[in-house]
């Protein structure tokens, strides 16, 4: 029921948001990306596996690295997955295929990947340890994995100050908790060491990293990206025309510190976590 549940999530509301704002999560995230791939040192002739996937950006990034070699993104949303297909289509990238499946418990081929990545894609997983096993299984012996998930939520301006600033006037659902299937279940670097260890990696490493999230160009473009959001938009579905737009002009004067010259910047720590496979 719960993998049901999930799979229905990603191919509704969210998996919609996600493709309509494609451009703006990729910018948001693109500092997130680069260190993404530092950790995965993908190289020319190596064979890539992209975990949540998304839109693919991360995707056709492995690819070009990989031009020796090959990407492959899974995901469970159908339109961010067909969103991929059309990216790569006009980019023309030859080495690159999407697929949708769910990497908890997909059949991949045994060993099939030299190196698997993922872009804030794993924190969803109902059992972190089946699923870390099974793409554990889908590695070479000696495989690298690479990813990068949210820090603890209350280190995070890009998530507690659009919610502050809401507060007086609606409650924003939690997005789960630290070690609950969600956006902050990899929090604990504890648990992270834990998951992996016991789904067979080893080498396990976590880097604190604090880069910010760009939320737009400038503060009436990160305004409507906050309010867009699904969570934020159910929240306040039930609000009057006059308390809705008192709450966005809360949002908007709190997020207005945060404008620089290279956008509205909101700290948003991570980890980027590496580990191998036993040789």
């Amino acid at each position: 029921m719960a993998e049901s549940t999930r799979t229905l999530d990603w191919n509704g509301a969210n998996g919609d948001h996600w493709v309509a704002y494609e451009e703006k999560y990729n910018a948001a995230m693109i500092r997130y990306g680069e260190r993404l791939f530092a950790g995965a040192d993908v190289r020319p002739d190596e064979r890539v596996l992209d975990v949540g996937c998304g839109c693919g950006q991360t995707t056709r990034v492995a690819a070009a690295l990989a031009a020796e070699g090959s990407a492959l993104g899974v995901d469970l949303s159908a339109a961010m997955l067909a969103q991929a297909r059309t990216r790569a289509a006009e980019e023309d990238i030859a080495n690159v295929r999407f697929e949708q499946a769910d990497a908890q418990v997909h059949d991949f081929a045994p060993g099939a990947y030299d190196v698997a990545i993922s872009r804030h894609g794993v924190m969803f997983f109902a059992d972190p340890v089946a699923a870390f096993a099974n793409v554990r299984r889908a590695l070479r012996p000696a495989g690298r994995l690479a990813f990068v998930c949210w820090r603890a939520p209350e280190e995070s301006e890009y998530s507690g100050v659009p919610r502050a600033a809401l507060a007086p006037y609606v409650t924003v659902p939690p997005s789960g908790g630290v070690n609950e299937p969600g956006p902050n279940s990899l929090a604990d670097p504890d648990r992270v060491r834990e998951v992996l260890g016991a789904a067979g990696f080893v080498d396990v490493h976590l880097e604190a990293e604090n880069e910010p999230m760009n939320l737009g160009a400038d503060v009436g473009e990160a305004l409507d990206f906050v309010l867009n959001r699904p969570h934020v938009q159910g929240a306040m579905a039930d609000l009057d025309g006059t308390t809705r737009a008192k709450a966005a002009e809360c949002v908007r004067e709190a997020l207005t510190p945060y404008l620089t010259p290279e956008g509205v910047l909101l700290r948003a720590p991570a980890w980027l976590v590496t580990a191998h496979t036993p040789a």
